[in-house]
């Protein structure tokens, strides 16, 4: 029998730059209450959040400079280059290995536009081999670290023995715009942060968990829930309704079908792993998914110190659930643009 895909290590990275909650709500009220007649409500948000600080590419009067699509993007390549080759590191540095064993990388990112691709740029740097095979994924947002979890581990199986390298990497801070006027871009403003997360799978006898079986649900008629629009400053958020609301109607019934199409039940699962959106989503999903309250422990740590990443915030998650000891079946999820549930199961290794 081939062996199982297994989850062999993983790595995490954030910026240099630390932006405490108290210095983004202060910095925001200066930049919008006078041009903001809604301001000081909205303003409840950082506050309420359940974020003690983020990190960002850049210093947090930078973002407050107004800098336009040019000089968002150089900062995207420049940082999250930067964030890929630290998370990366640190992964294949716990797996025992290095770039020249990598196979094949998936890199996962939604907050900037690079051709060539990141893992490209960085490849020198990293030592990659000259005929390692590059899947660079775009456009997944906040579900893109599962998502890309579930295409890694599928190139895992299809070349057993081989070293698939995933990098979910994101520079969400790059997307605050003082000349939005929108709640959406309010509630960014105290919510996003930047980090990378990488995972070092491999068909192999070896592992922190096997990867049983994953599955995505996309809800019809829901694009207006959550994207980017761009204009000529850049990337601006999207989030025209409200999520939390919307997975504590949903997500129970996606989860049970994702989960039935391989046989198992929600009971099935002893720990649910969730991309931790927001404090409100958090609340959503415990309510959603028949959990007690607070069980979502490590995922509110998770956004209190990192706030939300997008995609590889998940994989902070799963992190922190490994150090702690993982339990026999994780199921790891996140929902994203389209609008999607995206799920893992992970079988902890005896």
């Amino acid at each position: 029998m081939p062996e199982s895909v297994k989850l062999v290590s993983m790595g995490t990275a954030v910026p240099p730059h630390v932006i405490d909650q108290r210095d983004a709500a202060l910095a925001s009220h200066q930049a919008f209450s006078s041009r903001y007649a809604d301001f000081e409500r909205l303003a409840k948000v950082f506050e309420s959040s359940g974020i003690r600080r983020r990190y960002g590419v850049r210093p947090l009067d930078w973002y407050f400079k107004t800098p336009g699509w040019p000089d968002r993007n150089d900062a995207f390549i420049e940082g999250a280059g930067a964030l890929f080759v630290s998370a990366a590191n640190n992964a294949l540095q716990a797996a025992g290995l290095s770039a020249v064993d990598v196979d094949t990388i998936v890199t996962v990112t939604s907050t900037g536009i690079a051709t060539p691709s990141l893992e490209a740029r960085v490849s020198t740097q990293m030592g990659f081999r000259t005929d390692v095979d590059r899947i660079p994924v775009f456009g997944l947002g906040c579900a893109g670290g599962v998502s890309g979890f579930s295409i890694a581990s599928r190139l895992a199986a299809s070349r057993p023995g081989s070293v698939v390298l995933l990098v979910a990497v994101e520079t969400c801070t790059l997307a605050f715009r003082i000349d939005k006027l929108t709640k959406a871009n309010i509630v960014a403003t105290a919510l996003f942060g930047d980090g990378a997360a990488a995972c070092v799978l491999r068909a192999t006898d070896d592992g922190i968990a096997e990867v049983e079986m994953s599955g995505q649900h996309t809800w019809p008629d829901t694009l207006d829930i959550m994207g980017w629009s761009v204009d000529p400053e850049g990337l601006g958020v999207i989030f025209d309704r409200a999520i939390p609301p919307f997975a504590a109607a949903n997500i129970q019934p996606a989860v049970t079908s994702i989960l039935g199409r391989s046989g198992m039940t929600v009971e099935d699962i002893d720990r649910f792993a969730c991309h931790p959106g927001g404090a409100k989503v958090i609340d959503a999903l415990e309510t959603a998914l028949a959990l007690g309250q607070g069980s979502l422990n490590h995922e509110r740590d998770v956004l209190s110190d990192y706030g939300n990443m997008s995609s590889p915030t998940a994989l902070f998650v799963l992190d922190r659930l490994i150090s702690s000891g993982l339990p026999r079946r994780t199921l790891l999820t996140a929902m994203g643009p389209g609008f999607t549930l995206s799920c893992v199961s992970l079988k902890a290794a005896a």
